[in-house]
């Protein structure tokens, strides 16, 4: 695993799996994980000032952030259905 901190495997242990499975046949939930992850690396590279973003800039992309993981946990906790499963 990254360094990077924020990753969902970190942040969602019990899920794991059904994160892989729902990035292998969910292509809204791929899509948004992948933004997850390109907004959660900026945020780590700003702050770590590789790449320095003003106040207001963080700010947007940690709600950002938060406005993507709060979909990904909706979509994590719904009820599983027979055809989710592998």
């Amino acid at each position: 695993m990254s360094n990077t901190p924020h990753q969902l495997a970190e942040d969602f242990p019990e899920h794991v799996a059904k994160i892989r499975h729902l990035r292998a046949v969910d292509g809204h939930f791929h899509r948004i994980t992948d933004e997850y992850q390109a907004v959660n690396l900026a945020i780590h590279r700003a702050e770590t000032d590789i790449e320095p973003a003003d106040d207001f800039r963080m700010a947007e992309m940690r709600k950002e952030r938060m406005r993507l993981k709060d979909e990904i946990y909706g979509m994590l906790a719904r009820p599983e259905t027979v055809e989710e499963l592998p």
